[in-house]
C-alpha cells in the first residue's frame, strides 16, 4: 500500500487515515483495524530507518512466532497455581522460542537505529552533539 511505503511519514499517515475513512461505511471492522496503532506504524520511517531493517521492524511475524512457541510450551501446564507461575512458564516459553530466533535482517543498520533512538529520546543532547560535530 502506497500510504505505508511513502517516503514522507506524515503524508503516508494522512493517506492511511483517508483510506480508513473510505473503508468506514462498507467495511467498518477493516477501518477500525487500520486506525488501531496508526500513529505507531510510521515510527520506523520517522526515525529514518529504511531497507531490510525497516522491513524487519515493521512486521509482527517475529513476535507472533515467539508468542506461538510460548503458547505451545504453556499448553503443557494443566493446573495454574498463581500469577507467578504464569509468568515463569511464559518466560520459559520465550526462552524456548529464543532457540529458533535468527539474525535480524538488516542488523548492520542497528547503529543507525540506536543513534536515531538516542536523538529521539534526548533531542537537546542530540542537537548539542550535532552542533559540536558540525563545528569540528
Amino acid at each position: 500500500m502506497k500510504a505505508f511505503n511513502h517516503p514522507d511519514p506524515d503524508l503516508g499517515l494522512r493517506n492511511a487515515k483517508h483510506l480508513a475513512g473510505l473503508l468506514d461505511k462498507a467495511h467498518p471492522g477493516a477501518a477500525n483495524s487500520l486506525r488501531e496503532g496508526l500513529e505507531e506504524m510510521f515510527t520506523v520511517s520517522r526515525l529514518g530507518i529504511d531497507g531490510r531493517l525497516a522491513k524487519t521492524l515493521t512486521t509482527s511475524n517475529p513476535v507472533e512466532s515467539m508468542i506461538s512457541i510460548a503458547r505451545t510450551t504453556n499448553r503443557n501446564v494443566t493446573r495454574w497455581r498463581d500469577g507467578h507461575m504464569v509468568l515463569r512458564w511464559t518466560a520459559a516459553g520465550m526462552i524456548n522460542a529464543e532457540r529458533s530466533f535468527r539474525r535480524i535482517k538488516g542488523y548492520k543498520q542497528m547503529p543507525h537505529l540506536v543513534a536515531a533512538l538516542h536523538r529521539h529520546a534526548n533531542p537537546e543532547t542530540a542537537a548539542a552533539t550535532d552542533t559540536v560535530g558540525a563545528a569540528a
